[in-house]
């Protein structure tokens, strides 16, 4: 009952501030504002301002740590919005549960900076984490637009022989920015961030500038998925994405890499960032976290 109500008020907010139809910049201050009121903070972690390779972000460093492995998390918000304040909570509960500190960059968002404005600057981050950690095990996660960034950035550091991730921990990612699946569609009507696809072509458009929608680090969907870091996916069944993560588990595994799935009945995209609230963002967070801190350790 408690998810109902949530996934109503949710579907009831964006619904209004999409309404609203606010220039961009405004839009993104907007989200910040409801995702503040929205998304609870864990105890227990602390938030320390920070700019790895360049790129500014935030440190979220839970009390418990159970080593010197660390994540690099790159929110969502459709290449066009999200930052360290909107996805801060969420980033938050990960290092909890990993039990890993973990850094969350602010990369620059599009249209402005088009691709591969954000992938440079994730690529920048993740080399400044190597300097600064030397044989450290870093692992990599995302929601939405920043899961499907963190899967581009994977494939890109395995092309260019940079030292692996350890995981890839994905949250709803957006993976295929040509909009070729059925659920693009057919989800539309349930899914309370992207409810035409429309929406998702604008963003993609923004994010790709002149460069081709099947371009492999625009859309990993059409990347070679071979030798990748393990994969845990996590997705709900209302999701205009919920095809990019199936095709992505498929496909990685047909390629030789290792990726599970996990679909969670009844969920809406990216619902982790009611954890604190909702048993089943708590559940999702926490077997993620677990799946971090397995490969952490090793």
């Amino acid at each position: 009952m408690k998810s109902r109500f949530l996934y109503r008020l949710v579907k009831y907010q964006l619904a209004k501030l999409i309404e609203r139809n606010l220039p961009l910049p405004e839009y993104r201050l907007a989200r910040e504002e409801a995702a503040s009121r929205l998304f609870r903070m864990p105890v227990g972690v602390k938030v320390e301002a920070a700019e790895v390779g360049g790129c500014p972000g935030e440190w979220l460093l839970p009390q418990r740590q159970d080593g010197q492995g660390m994540v690099l998390y790159l929110h969502g918000g459709a290449y066009t919005g999200g930052s360290c304040i909107t996805h801060r909570a969420l980033a938050a509960r990960l290092a909890a549960s990993c039990r890993h500190r973990v850094f969350n960059p602010d990369y620059r968002l599009a249209p402005e900076h088009p691709f591969p404005a954000a992938l440079d600057d994730a690529i920048a981050a993740y080399r400044g984490l190597r300097l600064a950690h030397p044989g450290a095990a870093i692992g990599l996660s995302g929601d939405s637009a920043g899961g499907g960034l963190a899967l581009a950035l994977a494939v890109s550091l395995r092309d260019q022989g940079v030292a692996a991730p350890a995981a890839l921990a994905l949250m709803s990612p957006w993976t295929d920015l040509a909009l070729s699946h059925p659920s693009h569609v057919t989800k539309a009507a349930v899914d309370p961030y992207f409810p035409s696809k429309q929406r998702l072509s604008v963003a993609a458009r923004h994010y790709a500038g002149d460069t081709s929608l099947q371009h492999p680090l625009v859309s990993p969907h059409y990347a070679q998925l071979h030798q990748l870091p393990p994969a845990l996916i996590h997705v709900g069944t209302l999701e205009a994405l919920l095809d990019d993560s199936r095709m992505l588990a498929q496909r990685m595994n047909a390629q030789g890499s290792r990726a599970s799935l996990k679909v969670f009945p009844g969920m809406w995209h990216v619902w982790q960032t009611l954890g604190g609230r909702m048993r089943e963002a708590d559940q999702s967070v926490e077997e993620l976290g677990v799946f971090l801190r397995a490969h952490l350790q090793t």
